[in-house]
């Protein structure tokens, strides 16, 4: 029969609260998108504040852990002793250690504030009645491609039609210099005639850098060789015959260009010592040195010692105090406001500890397992996925993948991204302990680089001697490794390494 009827079903689903997704957003930050963040929530929630900076000389010291004591994963959350000097309430969960009244929220007993953060500076802001910077610190600025063309394009004697079409297309070039544009397109565009066209592309060509504007390859090198005057006839056939250059096919070179081998040799040397790209001088990105998360030093005992930067770390507060201030005698909407901003500001705080505890003990893992690799280099370095990491210190996989991207650590042997200490396994022959295939790569390097220029070593040489080495490794592994760095065939490899050492 057909009708209407209530039914009472029980059911689970997993939600994901705010806080939740708070946290794990924060996890995957690197520490400038982390710097970004706290200063963004700083200024939407007025009880927020970051803490003062430690006197020198009353500083702890950052929070550590030894290599010697990493095969429990809980060696990591070894708890630091209490600030007194601090004014921390105890909050949720226990985070916090209570030191008083009516003071501020931060990291407690658990983990003191100042063991784990030093302060960010944050950036001044500017407006319409900010004063200038000073002459000095404006010296430097950096000039764009188009400003360099345009001040030197005014200072050439042509017509002001030609010169116009030519200011134009310096908005073209891209970021490796070349003017990449289909003339009769331009021209339409431009309102000028295929003659105006050639000219103004004429003028570009006439700026510095050598070989600015040029449409391809084999133009901006001609361009850089006929400043250089260079440019004769054998010179242009081989610029005209750059594929044959590149496989190092001097016997066709030198047929071509109407010159002996010897002379070819040294025209290839003078060709590769140009710039294939002369306009990244003023389009590359500055490069951005890589700040660390974690440090790992040796220990007076001779094991290793990991700890956390605390410069990457953001101490943030929630001023009690200023909280009943502000619901002092206000409305109902101020009151919810306040309490609000209250617990907002808590969790970003707990998930500010949640997020340091968890890339320490990620890092000490990493640490324990590649001890060698600390100790002899890379050709020690061991097999291990997220999936390892995360069962040891008990927490899911993509809460490791998290951590590894965008953190970097720094150690003797220079500064690693966590990611870079994962690789996969290749067997061994003998049935012994796996291969890291980061250690097989930087293994085929260090045998191509040690070759003699005409007994260069082909795939299948190199997988003979890896086989030797007790590593079961295919052919194809190998030529995807050695492609995978940009290196040559051995064919290539023995006509450039033989043209280098004849030059």
């Amino acid at each position: 029969m057909i009708g209407p009827r209530l039914e009472l079903r029980t059911s689970q689903q997993l939600v994901m609260t705010p806080q939740l997704q708070q946290a794990i957003k924060l996890l995957q930050m690197s520490n400038l998108e982390l710097g970004r963040f706290v200063d963004e929530a700083i200024e939407r929630n007025p009880l927020l504040d970051r803490a003062p900076e430690a006197e020198s000389g009353d500083a702890p010291e950052p929070k550590r852990e030894s290599a010697e004591r990493l095969a429990p994963a809980d060696a990591a959350l070894r708890d630091g002793a209490p600030d007194s000097s601090s004014q921390y309430e105890t909050g949720a969960e226990q985070l916090y250690a209570p030191e008083g009244a009516g003071g501020r929220e931060g990291l407690g007993e658990a983990a003191p504030a100042s063991t784990w953060t030093a302060p960010i500076a944050r950036p001044g802001s500017g407006g319409v009645g900010a004063e200038l910077p000073p002459l000095e610190e404006t010296l430097g600025a950096e000039t764009t491609l188009i400003e360099h063309l345009a001040g030197q394009l005014s200072l050439i004697r042509a017509p002001r039609t030609t010169i116009n079409a030519a200011m134009a297309l310096a908005a073209d070039i891209d970021e490796a210099g070349y003017l990449r544009i289909d003339p009769e397109e331009a021209a339409r565009r431009l309102g000028v005639s295929d003659q105006v066209l050639d000219d103004a592309i004429g003028l570009l060509h006439q700026c510095e850098p050598a070989g600015i504007g040029a449409r391809s390859l084999a133009e901006c090198l001609a361009l850089q060789l006929a400043e250089k005057d260079r440019l004769d006839p054998a010179m242009q056939a081989m610029v005209d015959n750059l594929p044959l250059l590149a496989r190092a096919d001097f016997k066709a070179l030198s047929r071509i260009c109407g010159v002996d081998e010897t002379d070819v040799r040294e025209m290839a040397a003078e060709i590769r010592a140009l710039d294939p790209r002369p306009g990244r001088e003023f389009t590359a990105p500055p490069a951005l040195a890589a700040v660390p998360d974690v440090f790992i030093k040796r220990g007076p005992d001779g094991g290793w010692v990991v700890e956390l930067n605390t410069d990457t770390l953001p101490r943030v507060l929630v001023d009690n105090a200023y909280a009943a201030t502000l619901a002092k005698g206000g409305d109902e909407k101020a009151k919810a406001f306040v309490s609000e901003c209250r617990q907002s500001g808590g969790w970003l705080v707990r998930s500010l500890e949640q997020r340091a505890r968890t890339i320490l003990r990620v890092a000490v893992e990493i640490a324990r397992r590649q001890e060698a690799f600390f100790e002899e280099g890379v050709a020690a370095l061991r097999p291990m996925t997220l999936r390892m990491v995360a069962d040891e210190i008990g927490m899911h996989e993509s809460t490791v993948s998290r951590v590894a991207a965008g953190k970097h650590l720094a150690c003797e042997r220079g500064i690693f991204e966590l990611r870079w200490f994962f690789t996969q396994a290749l067997a061994s022959t003998d049935g012994g302990e796996a291969h890291s295939a980061t250690a097989i790569r930087d293994r085929i390097k260090s045998l191509i680089d040690a070759e003699e220029p005409r007994k260069t070593l082909s795939d299948d040489r190199l997988t003979s001697i890896l086989r030797n080495d007790g590593v079961d490794i295919a052919r194809r592994t190998v030529a995807k490794y050695r492609e995978g760095m940009n290196i040559p065939s051995s064919v290539q490899r023995r006509r450039l390494k033989t043209a280098a050492a004849a030059s």
